[in-house]
């Protein structure tokens, strides 16, 4: 009896591995058709054979069952995703067609994710690109994977992306092999072979190489900015620390790192790294306004007027330079009309009064010439336009009055 069962069970076995076989070429038959979803039904049938599988036969599944979700480049998202996931399951056999496999569809999703770029369509980029890489692994793939997220922008994605290049070490430095081109006079980046192909064949000349610079900076200055964006100081200045490792000199991560600091409150750290990214960038005009916006808000009168008269010197057509320049000459206004309201009736009180009304004309005389440069620069600036009608009716100046009455009745 127990010979018997035995006999059964090698049947049992024997016919299981003839279906498999028989699936296995079903599915095969299939693909070869572009048929690609009776592909996945053959595979379906096959699937609950898997444990009778020898290591070549399991090879095979895994392999087709790529291919069949990979459908030719026809696959969904979700497909390729778990065709990637079931090529990398392959082992024991199949090596040739694995990496034909992989170079196909590395060359598809590539091909997609630019055309993505190219219609600035960079959600489904990145994701095409992220897709590239899982498939061979080059890390140059994960890297336009986050940069393209960026864009989006996807910051939380990006991030995730960033912080798996950081933790791969990548740096993007790589052998770069160029050679001009005697057509247009410009430098060619070009692959090893073709470089060669091309200095052989006398159309560039000058061949050379080099390393690339690393992107390592870029990437911890980008991780810091999302960081900014999701309002995660802490993390942004360690991220920015970590980053100036790399880039002490850097303006950007210099700007950022003060940007920071101002939405803490901290001015005086704030205006002490814009003079250090000025120090860096002497003739920068955004610089010199930003100090005069930081020193005008802590109470640097003279130290405002100064950066943005040299902001005004660096760019002329700077136009809020001119305004917050005549906005902080006005602000000395405040000052002189409370002690002018403070005073009584006796001759010494009049005589002060007078000093101040002229001391109040003064200040309005020196804001004058730049909000007229404001409204040259910018003819429809309403703002410019109403504080000179405010000055001129002070002043007693009517005509100038009522031609800029007629201005901003026009502009509102």
């Amino acid at each position: 009896m127990k010979k018997q069962v035995i006999i059964a069970l090698a049947i049992s076995v024997s016919a299981f591995s003839f279906a498999q076989k028989k699936e296995l070429k079903a599915v095969e038959k299939a693909i070869k058709g572009s048929n690609y979803a009776e592909a996945k039904a053959a595979l379906q049938q096959v699937e609950p054979l898997m444990s009778q599988m020898d290591e070549k036969e399991t090879a095979q599944f895994y392999y087709l069952k790529a291919k069949t979700l990979f459908a030719g480049g026809a696959g969904s998202i979700n497909d390729i995703d778990l065709a990637i996931e079931n090529i990398g399951k392959v082992e024991g056999g199949y090596e040739t067609e694995v990496a034909e496999l992989k170079q196909e569809m590395a060359n598809n999703l590539l091909t997609r994710g630019n055309e993505f770029y190219n219609k600035q369509d960079y959600s489904s980029s990145s994701k095409f690109f992220e897709k590239t890489y899982r498939l061979n692994k080059d890390t140059i793939f994960l890297y336009y994977a986050a940069s393209t997220a960026v864009n989006v922008p996807e910051y939380d994605r990006a991030l995730t992306l960033y912080e798996e290049l950081k933790g791969l070490g990548y740096t993007g430095i790589e052998k770069e092999y160029y050679a001009t081109n005697k057509e247009t006079g410009e430098e060619d980046v070009l692959d090893k072979t073709t470089r060669d192909l091309y200095v052989r064949s006398g159309t560039h000349s000058n061949p050379g190489e080099r390393m690339t610079e690393s992107r390592k900076p870029e990437i911890v200055k980008n991780v810091a900015l999302i960081y900014v964006s999701q309002g995660n100081n802490e993390k942004a200045i360690a991220a920015i620390q970590d980053a100036k490792e790399e880039s002490p000199d850097d303006i950007n991560l210099i700007l950022s790192e003060a940007n920071i600091y101002y939405k803490m409150g901290d001015t005086e750290k704030f205006k002490s790294l814009l003079q250090k990214a000025t120090d860096l960038d002497p003739n920068n005009a955004e610089l010199q306004y930003n100090l005069g916006v930081i020193s005008g808000e802590s109470g640097d009168v003279e130290g405002a007027k100064k950066y943005y008269k040299k902001t005004i010197e660096l760019d002329p057509n700077y136009i809020n330079a001119y305004i917050n320049l005549a906005v902080t000459i006005l602000d000395g206004e405040k000052a002189l009309v409370d002690e002018m309201n403070g005073l009584g009736n006796s001759a010494a009180d009049n005589k002060r009064y007078d000093e101040l009304l002229e001391q109040r004309k003064v200040l309005y005389k020196e804001a004058i010439p730049h909000l007229d440069q404001a409204l040259k620069i910018d003819g429809e600036n309403v703002n410019a336009a109403t504080t000179l009608m405010n000055i001129y009716s002070v002043l007693g100046e009517t005509d100038k009055y009522k031609e800029m009455k007629a201005k901003v009745d026009s502009l509102n």
